[in-house]
């Protein structure tokens, strides 16, 4: 029975999306495989709504616009400076890749899933998209190193709009053969259209870039005027042509990316959230809308044989011939061949060109959402559940135990990083000063020389290792700058800084705890007695929980002087630090690790010593 009033919905909806989300999270799930799940029971299964129908009118241009804003944010992170050393592989797939996965896409849904030949070289052209909406949620997830991962985020964010247009110039192209007396003047308007769709988005992108770094929007209302304007593009450019408008905000992103403007990066974490909230609810709607007749139609041996081939043959084929004398390697081309999940654009575009397709005289289109969606689903969940398994197989993720980013080259951050090494859990140490890192370089550990706030050390510093950040120099203000700054990446619950001194005349007690990072060890502890007690002999204990030496025992024999610092799970390889408020509760088989006076550390060595003398005695 479906839900009558629009309100509960909409709730539904959202409650759905990020339900999925949390859901996906927590089990470590392909998100889009929770959403699609979500979105299908509420609609085809148990029939509880039916948002296609519900909202009218109202429903193309709400996913639309929500298209637009995704693919907008998606390109923003489009920065030239990022695909360095990758430009040429990333062209080439873009290019020469997509224009042999439409042919051979084309020729599949001609062979084998029986379409005349217009409506293959249609759905043929759309189906080489993959797009934000479905490969940036895996990249998250994945973990993948960064050549790998840079290829397929830009891949999925160009060639969206080009799978759309390719879709559109195809239909023209019928329409022309067909005899259409108007359909020269179409071909003319098709191309114009795309050229000034593109113009329409360097000129908004240059535009909003100009006012912002002159100060003619003021602070509060940039993300409104931001996503004013990105409406305004996608309208103006899709009202001459239908589908240029996902061309034309492309080019505004990516224009006002390569601008770097300061305001438009203190923003990509609040367009981050909207994007994250729109592909959920979009994915819920899209799936909440199919009948049950079109779930069944997906059955039919010649979609499932198509679906194969796309999968198999079409995808793997058109990655390796076009990046034959590229540097990319057979492990990074044939984990590229396999990833390629279908999403959002193609789902709403075959919806589009199914009904002008069938207005046309081709019947065979009214197939083309039944192809589309068993093509997504079935990419979704495939590509999905083996991305991450694939990955390590092939050497190519850095999927692996939480590591830790420690800002600060000193005696103390020196031991702390040896002994994160020595538990195997990924460290890097990092430093403006290259004298301050000596000490770390000289124990082993992984250490970059360069300023963290540094646009440059972004883009050299791979952080995917990394899961927390804990920042320990001398100067408390440039660690809660550096805490706030990386808040958004990493999380508040893992941003870690020492405690405040009040000894250099900093005074920031009164610092709000909005801009800083969660106090580390006691209150007492700070910058400079950390790295007296390590310069005056004190070392880090690790000391693991059992059964017969509980928590109890370890804290009834913990010295005064001592610096309880952080717990390693042993279920879970997670990392949890000792903070000035909260307890924690290590239990049996963890890692307790702290900053132990030296005597007791002797007494323990001349412990192990006395017992291994009379084990030897008795032996």
């Amino acid at each position: 029975m479906i839900i009558d009033s629009l309100l509960l919905q909409i709730t539904l909806i959202g409650l759905l999306g990020v339900g999925s989300q949390w859901v996906a999270w927590r089990y470590r799930l392909p998100a889009i495989v929770v959403m699609s799940l979500a979105g299908l029971m509420a609609g085809p299964v148990l029939g509880l709504m039916n948002p296609s129908e519900s909202y009218g009118d109202l429903y193309s241009p709400v996913i639309s616009l929500a298209v637009a804003i995704i693919l907008f944010e998606g390109s923003l992170n489009l920065d030239f400076k990022e695909v360095r050393g990758l430009g040429r592989p990333v062209f080439r797939i873009v290019t020469l890749g997509a224009f042999i996965a439409w042919i051979l896409g084309s020729l599949a849904a001609h062979y084998i899933a029986g379409l005349s030949v217009a409506v293959s070289f249609v759905i043929g052209g759309l189906l080489i998209v993959t797009g934000p909406t479905v490969i940036l949620p895996l990249l998250r997830q994945a973990k993948l190193k960064p050549r790998p991962a840079k290829i397929l985020k830009w891949e999925g964010i160009i060639v969206d709009p080009i799978g759309a247009l390719l879709a559109v110039f195809t239909f023209e192209i019928i329409v022309f053969l067909m005899g259409d007396p108007l359909a020269p003047s179409a071909l003319v308007t098709f191309f114009l259209a795309a050229v000034f769709a593109v113009g329409i988005g360097y000129g908004l992108g240059k535009g909003v870039g100009y006012m912002f770094e002159n100060g003619y929007v003021p602070e509060f209302l940039k993300s409104a005027f931001v996503f004013g304007a990105v409406i305004v593009c996608f309208t103006a450019a899709d009202e001459i042509m239908h589908e240029t408008g996902l061309l034309s905000v492309t080019a505004m992103g990516m224009t006002l990316a390569n601008m770097r403007i300061s305001s438009i990066n203190d923003m990509r974490h609040f367009k981050e959230n909207m994007s994250l909230l729109l592909i959920s609810a979009i994915f819920v709607m899209l799936t909440a809308s199919l009948t049950r007749d079109t779930l069944v139609e997906i059955f039919q041996p010649e979609i499932i044989a198509f679906v194969l081939i796309m999968l198999f043959v079409v995808r793997p084929l058109s990655i390796f011939i076009s990046t034959i004398g590229t540097d990319l390697n057979n492990s990074e081309k044939l984990l590229v061949g396999w990833i390629a999940p279908r999403g959002i654009v193609a789902l709403t575009v075959a919806s589009y060109f199914a009904g002008a397709l069938s207005d046309a005289g081709f019947e065979d289109a009214e197939i083309l959402v039944s192809l589309t969606f068993a093509l997504v689903f079935t990419t979704v969940v495939a590509h999905g559940f083996s991305m991450r398994w694939l990955s390590k197989k092939l050497d190519l993720s850095q999927e692996g135990p939480p590591g830790v980013l420690i800002v600060g080259g000193n005696p103390f951050t020196t031991k702390l990083a040896s002994t994160l090494k020595s538990l195997d859990v990924p460290v890097v140490v990092v430093d403006s000063s290259w004298r301050k890192l000596t000490s770390a370089r000289s124990e082993g550990v992984k250490t970059f020389h360069g300023e963290m706030l540094s646009e440059q050390t972004d883009y050299s510093i791979d952080m995917t290792p990394y899961d927390y950040l804990v920042t320990a120099t001398e100067m408390d203000s440039y660690n809660a700058l550096i805490c706030t700054t990386f808040v958004p990446e990493f999380g508040r619950n893992n941003t870690f800084q020492l405690n405040l001194s009040d000894q250099r005349g900093d005074n920031l007690e009164g610092l709000n705890h909005t801009i800083s990072g969660r106090i580390l060890f006691r209150k007492d502890v700070t910058w400079e007695p950390l790295n007296d007690m390590v310069e005056n002999g004190y070392v880090l204990r690790k000391t693991t929980i059992t059964e017969k030496y509980t928590y109890g025992d370890y804290l009834n024999n913990l010295d005064d002087q001592a610096v309880q610092l952080f717990v390693k799970k042993k279920a879970t390889g997670m990392l949890y630090f000792f903070t000035e408020y909260g307890e924690l509760a290590p239990e049996t088989g963890d890692i307790v690790v702290s900053l132990t006076p030296p005597s007791k550390e002797f007494e323990k060595i001349q412990e192990k010593l006395e017992t291994k003398r009379k084990n030897k005695q008795q032996g």
